[in-house]
């Protein structure tokens, strides 16, 4: 096990590049099943969610090449239609690869997945829409199995718009017979990236990125070459580093439009945030501010920019109230701030902070991915030591994130083995 080990206190200077979004490229990985052709994805992000959902192509037979930066995917070889289950156990973004797979091979089966422990997050939008395509659904001894000998267009509507459901319909759609109307669908920049992927490839796609997508199946898609969009929230999560140092830095290759309630937020609280063609630089050494936040569907505020900002508001004079509508386990880092010296108060799915003058650097686990960068950025922020643990959590969805704090100034060093 690793573990981080970091001096807080430090004030934070220069520059940052964003990655590849994580939630961007899971979705693409699995959408190249759809295709016989190579598909080359560039600038691919090398986590470790990333690995594993290339595991579980490869324990379908499917072949996964990184050259430089990109990533090289090979589909035509599947001879498999039952992933390895400890593999997809490991993540939930696994079951991205059924929607897929359903619609070039008619069957699949797929352990329940897996995946970061921050509510229930049931499967049964996915369900609703691939059985409404004309699956038959089995569901039993910890396994999914769906079959269908053609899958025909619908009108589907979701009761959630869910992120997950809204892509896997989608690529199950866009090899099925006809029309299919996606009503109550999820808006998220990434699902928008995969309709401009699928739709490179060949499919039909209009209205992605509002609550209404319409797909016109096809009869093949085609392989091709694609860059996935920034990560939004490696984005957030360093702009949080700025306000909650009180430093200014300058993030490299985002989107703006995708960070919008981030930059709203952040800037209610007294951040300065200037735009520069693909870059933003923001200046926390203002005097800031408690605010509010509340979770919503995008383009509302991301459940995935709780945590950290909730630990930025830890350090700010005031009181301010967090209610997460998305998720209902998502307070776990609460705990983990409060051993810091953090006043934090929990009724259901508030949370009611008061700022305190200083925290404490101390022990604390990364208990989920975004809390686990809540954590890094306490501690950046706390007196004396901190030592995070568990950080194969922070792995998942943050590519040697310590490497990009150092160069700004960050006292962090990764611990390859522990020592209790």
């Amino acid at each position: 096990m690793e573990k981080f080990i970091i001096r807080g206190g430090n004030e934070l200077s220069g520059e940052v590049e964003i990655s590849s979004a994580k939630n961007a490229v899971l979705p693409l990985i699995s959408a190249c099943i759809l295709s016989s052709d190579k598909c080359i994805l560039e600038n691919a992000p090398f986590l470790q969610d990333v690995f594993v959902l290339n595991d579980v192509l490869r324990s379908i037979n499917s072949s996964i090449e990184i050259k430089d930066n990109n990533m090289v995917i090979d589909t035509s070889r599947i001879n498999n239609t039952e992933p390895d289950g400890e593999l997809v156990r490991k993540m939930r973004a696994s079951f991205l690869t059924m929607g897929p797979m359903m619609a070039r091979y008619g069957k699949f089966k797929i352990s329940l997945p897996g995946g970061c422990n921050i509510g229930t997050r049931p499967i049964d939008l996915h369900l609703k829409g691939f059985s409404a395509l004309g699956a038959d659904i089995r569901i039993g001894h910890g396994y999914v199995e769906a079959r269908a000998k053609k899958l025909i267009g619908n009108k589907i509507y979701l009761d959630f718009p869910s992120v997950g459901a809204t892509e896997n319909i989608m690529m199950a759609a866009v090899l099925a017979e006809g029309e299919t109307v996606l009503e109550n669908a999820a808006g998220e920049p990434e699902i928008q990236d995969l309709a401009r992927f699928l739709n490179k490839m060949g499919a039909y796609i209009i209205g992605a990125g509002t609550d209404t997508i319409k797909i016109v199946g096809v009869k093949e898609l085609k392989g091709i070459k694609h860059r996935p969009i920034p990560d939004r929230i490696e984005a957030g999560t360093f702009m949080t580093a700025a306000a909650i140092t009180r430093s200014k830095i300058k993030v490299n290759g985002i989107i703006d439009s995708h960070l919008k309630p981030v930059i709203a937020k952040l800037t209610e609280m007294g951040c300065i945030i200037e735009k520069d063609q693909n870059s933003l630089v923001i200046d926390g050494r203002n005097s800031l501010k408690a605010v509010d936040i509340k979770t919503l569907p995008y383009p509302g505020f991301p459940t995935d920019m709780q945590a950290q900002i909730m630990a930025l508001m830890c350090t700010v004079k005031g009181t301010s109230i967090f209610t997460e509508t998305i998720f209902e386990n998502r307070f776990m880092h609460v705990s983990e701030l409060k051993r810091m010296g953090a006043n934090i108060k929990i009724d259901g799915r508030c949370a009611v902070i008061e700022g305190v003058e200083n925290l404490m650097g101390c022990r604390v686990n990364a208990t989920d991915l975004r809390a686990g960068a809540a954590m890094i950025l306490a501690a950046l922020a706390a007196e004396g030591v901190s030592e995070i643990r568990d950080i194969f959590h922070i792995d998942r969805g943050y590519y040697h994130i310590e490497r990009k704090l150092m160069k700004l100034g960050a006292n962090i060093e990764r611990i390859k083995k522990m020592e209790d």
